[in-house]
């Protein structure tokens, strides 16, 4: 083919083919092995195919005979941004945007060769865009700021532990934490289910206590993890991206090792006496003003005796998450118990701000 109106199209498309299905490949294997999400895997791996099937429409030997790597004025060319992500979801956002550009540019220059190919690739582009989106929708939120965080104690609830669950995040609880030091594995495994269950059709978040690996086989949110637990960074190798870990501090000094350890968030406290936790001397608010002051933008979460009043003198402070357990768990109705500490912590926004 020498008619350069058509030979030029064919090395566009044999570049963008390839660009393709290396993305396509980049948020399969995402969604295979760090999510070993099947059905989205699954869709990732059947658009790769039905992209091969739809430049098979093309001229047979059209873009393998127009491929010249070494004549390519942009192979050498590229930007320090390309060098270098930050963590799981920026080579899925990357991989993603990548895909739909070169799916984009397939669709606009096959046109030129063969516009019903063209139509089957712009089919192609959609789903793909759909399938990125629903990948990157399963990933954890790392800059996720919950507001309340119950933590469930099947022992500390004064009703029915499922019952606390269902009140708790219909009364706007947007993370439950589940804390079961007392069960055997398979029986937690199967009590961390079904939260998940009960939590998932709102988005409410599920947190597991210390246990990354109960976490992973129940499809929870994330973990969190105490000072003599598993270091944050062994916890992050066998989670990867599926989980959110959050790390409990009591001082600046554990805050910032947290912090520079990838956590994701911070608990802080604890601020007052609890029952939950009686051996921990209070913190107090102090901590939480230096906390804030030092690190801004960490999400947290302020625990430790928080009830209505405490969660709005607190939030007056800057304070954005509260994490309460027996002022839920323990109330005759945990549903209003969750809506009055939420009110109280708008109400100490308003003053903090």
């Amino acid at each position: 083919m020498n008619d350069p109106a058509r030979r030029q199209p064919a090395r566009i498309l044999d570049a963008n083919a390839n660009r393709a299905r290396e993305a396509m490949r980049v948020l399969e294997d995402g969604a295979r092995f760090l999510l070993e999400d099947e059905a989205v895997s699954g869709r990732l791996k059947a658009l790769r195919h039905d992209l091969v099937a739809a430049l098979g429409g093309l001229p047979a030997g059209l873009l393998q005979s127009h491929r010249d790597v070494s004549s390519d004025p942009g192979r050498e060319l590229s930007v320090p941004s390309e060098s270098t992500r930050s963590d799981a979801r920026a080579v899925l956002e990357a991989a993603g945007g990548r895909l739909g550009e070169a799916l984009r540019s397939l669709e606009e220059w096959s046109k030129i060769v063969d516009p019903e190919v063209a139509q089957r690739l712009e089919a192609i582009r959609y789903r793909g865009y759909e399938a990125a989106g629903d990948l990157l929708q399963r990933l954890p939120d790392r800059s996720v700021q919950w507001r309340l965080c119950v933590l469930v104690t099947r022992s500390a609830c004064r009703r029915e532990p499922a019952e606390v669950v269902r009140a708790a995040v219909a009364g706007g609880a947007d993370c439950l934490q589940v804390r079961e030091k007392g069960l055997d594995d398979r029986a937690q495994l199967e009590w961390i289910r079904e939260v998940v269950a009960l939590a998932r059709p709102s988005g409410t978040a599920v947190v597991v206590n210390d246990r990354v690996d109960l976490a992973l086989a129940a499809g929870a949110d994330g973990v969190h993890l105490g000072t003599g637990d598993l270091p944050i960074s062994e916890a992050r190798r066998l989670g990867g991206g599926a989980l959110l870990i959050g790390a409990s501090t009591h001082d600046l000094e554990e805050a910032a090792s947290a912090i520079a350890a990838g956590c994701d968030h911070c608990g802080l406290g604890t601020m007052y006496a609890s029952e939950t936790k009686p051996e921990c001397a209070p913190s107090g608010p102090a901590y939480l003003g230096a906390f804030l002051e030092r690190h801004p933008a960490v999400p947290h979460l302020a625990i430790g005796g928080i009830d209505a009043d405490r969660a709005e003198a607190l939030a007056a402070l800057g304070a954005r998450g509260f994490a309460v357990s027996g002022a839920v768990c323990g109330a005759e109705d945990p549903e209003a118990a969750c809506r009055a500490i939420l009110a109280a912590a708008e109400r100490g926004a308003r003053v903090s701000t």
